[in-house]
């Protein structure tokens, strides 16, 4: 029997609603909301990338889709059940460097597995496929060190798709890389997202990146109290290669649609960040 898309179970994730408002430790009265009364949602198997200003709250409503930071107000769900705590069935990939610098690659990949319970042998066959499946079969015993910039993400990308998450969280995962190497992680993170077809929620800066990779784009406003400006469905083919993509008409169209709204947020965001440092 088919079931409709339009059913709140086919949600993978849900931020109904939500507020986020953070309060001066030394002073209770000062308070600044960085999210206000935002409302996402992400399909099952759907790609959704966020962008919006610097400093917009756009890593605040990842930490809250992935239960490390409740909401002030408003609800979350994960597959149509209120979230409480920990998102155990989302995977979080992470800005910054993540790996523990003390162990090897393909110990830092069967961690989270032996968390779980999973017993070594099985964990590391687990890992070593993984680090197969993300082109780097001959570097398990490399620690992180020893890799590039590029073979640590693929590392941090493999330690989290280990876990079989039902959701991935990625937060500007390769703004730090260089663009070849940006742009072949891009890649790699299509093809494996297309074999298993994983909801993903991603944060970026990048529209370009943003227009190349998702099915869905939101813009959020400059804060505070962020908000969903507009969302915009991408409806270039799939599958994608996110370089060649960006020449074809109608990804110029897209670009130029969502620049439109992304812009003046941009702008308010940058006479914002102005004001502080006067």
């Amino acid at each position: 029997m088919s079931v409709s898309l339009d059913l709140a179970s086919d949600y993978a994730l849900e931020l109904l609603d939500v507020t986020c408002t953070f309060r001066s430790r030394e002073d209770a009265g000062q308070a600044y909301t960085a999210v206000g009364a935002s409302t996402l949602r992400i399909r099952a198997g759907e790609f959704v990338s966020v962008v919006g200003p610097t400093g917009c709250g756009k890593s605040t409503l990842l930490n809250i889709g992935a239960g490390l930071l409740p909401p002030t107000s408003g609800t979350v769900k994960v597959f149509g059940q209120p979230l409480s705590g920990i998102n155990t069935r989302a995977g979080y990939m992470f800005q910054t460097e993540a790996l523990m610098p003390w162990r090897s690659a393909i110990d830092n990949v069967m961690v989270g597995l032996q968390y779980r319970g999973v017993p070594d042998a099985e964990a590391r066959a687990q890992a070593q496929a993984w680090l197969e499946r993300v082109g780097l079969s001959g570097f398990g015993d490399r620690y992180p060190h020893q890799l590039s910039g590029g073979m640590r993400k693929r590392t941090a990308l493999a330690q989290v798709l280990a876990l079989d998450p039902d959701i991935i969280l990625m937060d500007e995962p390769f703004s730090a890389l260089d663009i070849q190497t940006r742009q072949l992680m891009e890649n790699e993170v299509l093809d494996l997202w297309a074999a298993k077809k994983k909801a993903v929620l991603f944060i970026t800066h990048d529209l370009d990146e943003a227009i190349a990779m998702s099915d869905r784009v939101v813009v959020l406003s400059a804060g505070p109290a962020t908000v969903p400006m507009g969302e915009f469905v991408i409806d270039l083919p799939r599958p994608r290669n996110v370089a060649e993509v960006r020449t074809q008409p109608r990804f110029i169209a897209l670009h130029t649609q969502i620049w439109d709204v992304l812009r003046d947020e941009v702008l308010k965001g940058y006479a914002q960040q102005l004001q502080k440092a006067a």
